[in-house]
């Protein structure tokens, strides 16, 4: 095919809703968009015009939380298959989390160094979050001046000792630093109150699941958003799991603080209920919980309490998950999903009645703004960079270990069925994949905060 100078489908995503239209680009950005009837429409034959029928042209999808993990641990997740597995799955933009690599991004060398490693291998546009640990409030304005979309911090051990976790005295220090430089501190908000003790053997998700009871995240959310009344400094909730903490987060955005919440397509599509013994897999943290949480969080996605959806793409060595063992407080947690988010979170919002538009508002235009690329990313309109998903929405499929691009095929999606098809993923207005291929030499751009 010649070089692509227009897309055009008799369903395009636009800012105003689902419109026939042609969109022309140039130079990576979309220069046009024709609105018309498809009757009158140019020839379909025409150099440079991708015709995709009535299948659906959405913008990129944004995935602002993905552990790629390179350098240091590239054995679990290195730039060139996360990435290759974001265009496959329709994600143009990804914002990398400052753990598990080595080193963790907490300076600004180590933010150099993540850069340099992702040269040549970045299939789709990447940036990067820094993170805040203990002692290190004096090191953010260096990943600021670096380029960082915002810092992340746990409040609870992250699994690796290289990234401890914040005490509320570094937060204090830290907020107002990202604050006046106008970024945002995204927190993984568990606090660790102690759990019931649990007689069931560990190789019981029940087990598991009562060892990180929801009053952890609940805690924690109601110290942020006292912590984000005090600074005034943006903060983000990341891969919210409980439910109980809306109504807290509600009464927050109610009052005008600058809060954000995301949560995960596996908090959307999955349910302790239904976790074997033994499936560790499923581990996260936090934990997959109960049906009837599971529907409240998508009570809170529908009403627009949850800003939007992103992966949370935390893969590891499939030794770390302990099969042989089972034992989901000794495996690694997370969840390999980065490809997938698309399909899984259509296949459950299709039941609910949720609309294409609210869809796209989750995926693409909710995380660019969040991630502070609202103005180039995750719109269909001119200016805006010419990256788009054309994807099948009736087009059903079991998920294949061989039709997966992350370097490893472990994951709870196996084998279930999705609804929804990515069939081309154009990024700066070039074909990245194509029907299950991709196409071109790594081209991707790093997407750094300029303040």
């Amino acid at each position: 095919m010649d070089s692509l100078a227009a897309l055009r489908s008799s369903r395009v995503m636009l800012p105003s809703g689902l419109a026939p239209a042609t969109v022309c680009f140039e130079g990576g950005r979309i220069s046009e968009v024709r609105r018309e009837a498809l009757a009158h429409a140019a020839p379909s034959d025409r150099p440079g015009l991708l015709d995709v029928g009535d299948l659906l042209v959405f913008p990129g999808l944004v995935d602002c939380h993905v552990h790629i993990n390179e350098p240091g641990r590239t054995e679990w997740e290195g730039f060139e298959t996360a990435t290759r597995a974001a265009a496959a799955g329709g994600v143009t933009t990804l914002i990398d989390m400052p753990l598990n690599s080595l080193p963790v991004t907490t300076h600004q060398a180590a933010l150099e160094t993540k850069i340099r490693a992702s040269e040549g291998k970045r299939f789709v546009d990447v940036g990067f979050w820094g993170g805040v640990v203990p002692g290190n409030a004096s090191e953010l304005p260096g990943l600021a001046d670096g380029g960082v979309l915002g810092c992340k911090a746990f409040l609870v051990h992250s699994g690796i000792d290289e990234f401890p976790n914040a005490t509320v005295t570094d937060l204090r220090r830290a907020m107002p630093v990202l604050r006046d430089r106008g970024l945002p501190l995204l927190v993984h908000a568990e606090l660790d109150l102690g759990a019931p003790s649990n007689l069931q053997p560990p190789q019981s998700y029940q087990s598991f699941l009562a060892s990180r009871p929801k009053a952890w995240e609940d805690a924690a959310i109601q110290l942020l958003v006292e912590l984000c009344r005090e600074t005034r400094c943006a903060v983000h909730i990341v891969h919210l799991s409980s439910a109980a903490s809306l109504p807290i987060l509600q009464a927050a955005k109610a009052e005008g603080l600058p809060i954000t919440v995301e949560t995960c397509p596996h908090y959307l599509c999955l349910e302790a209920e239904a976790i074997p013994a033994g499936a560790t897999h499923y581990k996260c943290a936090p934990p997959i919980r109960e049906h009837e949480n599971r529907e409240l969080l998508w009570r809170g996605l529908l009403d627009g309490s949850i800003d939007f959806v992103i992966t949370d793409h935390s893969p590891c060595l499939p030794a770390l998950k302990l099969p042989e063992l089972g034992d989901f407080h000794q495996a690694w947690g997370g969840i390999a999903s980065l490809q997938l988010g698309l399909s899984a979170v259509w296949t459950e919002a299709r039941q609910r009645g949720a609309r294409l538009d609210q869809l796209a508002q989750w995926l693409s235009a909710g995380p660019a703004a969040f991630a502070g690329l609202g103005q180039r990313k995750g719109r269909i309109a001119p200016g805006y960079d010419a990256d788009f998903v054309v994807w099948d929405p009736r087009a059903t499929r079991p998920v294949l270990a061989e039709e997966l691009f992350f370097k490893h095929k472990v994951s709870p999606y196996l084998g279930r069925e999705l609804a929804g098809r990515v069939t081309h993923t154009l990024l700066a207005g070039e074909l990245v994949f194509e029907d299950g291929v991709h196409r071109g030499a790594p081209r991707g751009q790093l997407r750094l905060h300029r303040g």
